[in-house]
């Protein structure tokens, strides 16, 4: 169930599409061999790209680690403040508007409003989120949306590539897994970032 671009925002084509979004490397990580992904900081017409496609989606799957990475968007002032860019603001009041589920065995209680735990993912309770929701859904991180590529759950990939290569680290996708992919949408950014969007077929 693929995004349809309409005047130029992405909206959802059908109730329950699942989107799995990711910048990295050339190579395939998400963040280097030391954990660092400074490398990924995207220029603003990327970050404004993203804002487009999150125009369309009403709730962000997560795990503990990539929560604990982007609840800053909430908990920091840094993160909400007048310093930033354009796309970056618009980007944090869009995060901090959205619906969040947590899945993780360990965090008790989210940091950030309408936000909620699950103890443990399943492929149920994926469907689940997806289904209720009358936008798209967004699985951030590679280690949740692992589980999801690995259950047949994810609708689309969208991959922001930035022009680095650094030799190891997180990948992108998991080791074991074919998918067959139709690519709908390639774009050229500054920096010498790229898109390349995929429905799953």
């Amino acid at each position: 169930m693929p995004l349809e671009n309409v005047g130029g925002r992405w909206h959802p084509a059908a109730m329950g599409t699942l989107v799995y979004s990711t910048i990295g490397s050339l190579d395939g990580y998400v963040n280097d061999a030391r954990g660092a992904f400074d490398w990924a900081e995207p220029p603003e017409d990327v970050i404004g790209s993203i804002n487009d496609v999150l125009e369309g989606v009403d709730t962000y799957l997560y795990g503990r680690r990539m929560y604990e990475v982007m609840h800053v968007w909430e908990t920091d002032p840094d993160f909400a403040g007048p310093g930033l860019s354009p796309e970056t603001a618009r980007f944090s009041r869009g995060w901090r508007a959205a619906e969040k589920v947590v899945f993780s065995a360990t965090l008790a209680t989210p940091v950030t409003a309408r936000t909620r735990i699950e103890a443990r993912y399943s492929a149920d309770a994926v469907r689940d989120v997806v289904d209720a929701t009358d936008g798209a859904v967004t699985i951030e991180g590679p280690t949740l949306a692992a589980h999801a590529l690995r259950d047949g759950l994810v609708d689309e990939v969208h991959r922001y590539v930035a022009p680095t290569l650094v030799g190891g680290g997180t990948p992108v996708f998991p080791a074991g897994i074919r998918l067959d992919l139709e690519l709908v949408e390639q774009r050229r950014f500054d920096r010498g970032f790229a898109l390349l969007r995929y429905a799953v077929r």
